[in-house]
């Protein structure tokens, strides 16, 4: 299994593309004081980086999977994630695996560290795990003093969204209206507009009772799918900042 994961790295490296290598770390933030502070990129784009995972993850474990999430390189955990993504969404994969796959997810928070990491795998993972589960967990992401933990239970809803499940989305759209970081105001705006998709009544009851305290980023975001005449009107209801 170590040659597995010496063949995924092989792999990226191959695929490493000078430019782009350049390019990401202005796109991903990983500056001094910025969110993705210290991050290294090969500079491999995400369709090749799904080929990667989609040729490896029915012969790695998750024990070889531990070198890999822990990488100092962004593409090489965000393959791992697209492998455990892969794994758990297989339908060979029975309750205990998915189990061992969330238990690892969860223990490897700490290297879920930047936006794309989070969004590619939080719903497809930990939202459908805890559908039919208790969500006592995802509340304690949701009330971590960490912005990916955070991001991580937002995003995990997505699934329940899917699913025309929106109290947990709406209670985490709620308590992070005071959050400090654009990147949160982002996903909760992003999920309320997944919520307006499929029922405007509750993006619109939404709006009544929080649009005085919303970011704007986050009504913005949440206010793209309707009509322009009601956007003008949500936009008109909060002081420009």
């Amino acid at each position: 299994m170590k040659q597995i994961s010496q063949n995924i790295i092989s792999d990226l490296k191959r695929e490493s593309n000078k430019e782009k290598a350049e390019f990401f770390p202005k796109f991903f933030k990983v500056g001094p004081g910025e969110y993705g502070e210290g991050d290294k990129f090969f500079g491999v784009t995400v369709p090749i980086q799904r080929q990667i995972a989609k040729k490896y993850y029915k012969n790695i474990d998750l024990n070889s999977l531990e070198s890999l999430i822990t990488s100092p390189f962004h593409e090489v955990r965000l393959t791992t994630l697209l492998i455990l993504v892969l794994k758990f969404t297989s339908k060979t994969c029975n309750e205990l695996e998915k189990k061992e796959i969330v238990d690892f997810y969860l223990r490897h928070t700490k290297y879920i560290n930047n936006w794309d990491l989070v969004d590619s795998s939080a719903d497809k993972i930990l939202g459908e795990y805890f559908f039919r589960r208790s969500r006592k967990i995802l509340d304690q992401l949701q009330k971590s003093k960490n912005l990916w933990k955070n991001r991580i239970a937002i995003l995990s809803t997505f699934y329940f969204i899917r699913k025309d499940d929106f109290e947990d989305t709406l209670r985490y759209c709620e308590s992070y209206l005071s959050h400090k970081h654009d990147l949160i105001h982002k996903a909760t705006g992003w999920m309320l507009r997944e919520i307006g998709n499929r029922d405007p009544n509750v993006l619109k009851n939404f709006l009544k009772s929080h649009v005085s305290k919303m970011p704007r980023t986050m009504l913005r975001y949440s206010i793209e799918k309707l009509p322009e005449k009601e956007r003008k009107f949500w936009l008109s209801q909060k002081p420009k900042l």
